[in-house]
């Protein structure tokens, strides 16, 4: 009877191919919607509102939503105000005002990156979603300025929450 012996450059591409497939099949995907939006011109018109929909299956279960934001050197500001509502499936329309805090009062930014930041804002943390079905969240910026300069992106995340 003979062994079945391996090379050593097929060793190594077996252990590559098992740790892959560890990871993906390990991994679970605890977003239940991520999306970005570019902000026109990179200048944040005051009466623009920018939407992002989505759909619950399992109310059962709490979510983190989370709004995210991209913004370069030309933002004028340590912080940023804004108008967020949020459209259940059954119910009134809800509406908040929320502050994000992106500079300290040095000017030095919270988000990661160089000359692009990027920061994360929790907006509800272990959030039950009454019903199942269509939920709509939207931002529309709520600064003095008409024209806000220096935001490139916003975002929403919702995922499972830990």
């Amino acid at each position: 009877m003979r062994s079945l012996s391996l090379k050593p450059n097929q060793k190594i591409k077996a252990f590559i191919f098992i740790s892959l497939s560890l990871v993906f099949f390990s991994c679970e995907n605890k977003s239940l919607f991520h999306q970005y939006q570019a902000i026109d011109n990179i200048a944040w018109e005051k009466d623009k509102e920018y939407y992002f929909t989505f759909m619950v299956e399992d109310n059962s279960v709490p979510y983190d939503i989370v709004f995210e934001l991209r913004n370069n050197n030309l933002y004028p500001y340590q912080n940023l105000w804004l108008f967020m509502s949020q459209e259940l499936p059954n119910g009134p329309i809800q509406r908040d005002t929320i502050e994000f805090m992106l500079a300290d009062e040095y000017g030095k930014w919270h988000g990661k990156g160089i000359s692009l930041f990027q920061s994360d804002f929790p907006v509800r943390t272990g959030y039950l979603f009454p019903d199942k079905g269509q939920y709509t969240f939207s931002f529309r910026q709520g600064m003095r300025n008409d024209t806000l300069r220096g935001i490139q992106e916003i975002g929403l995340r919702v995922e499972k929450a830990e």
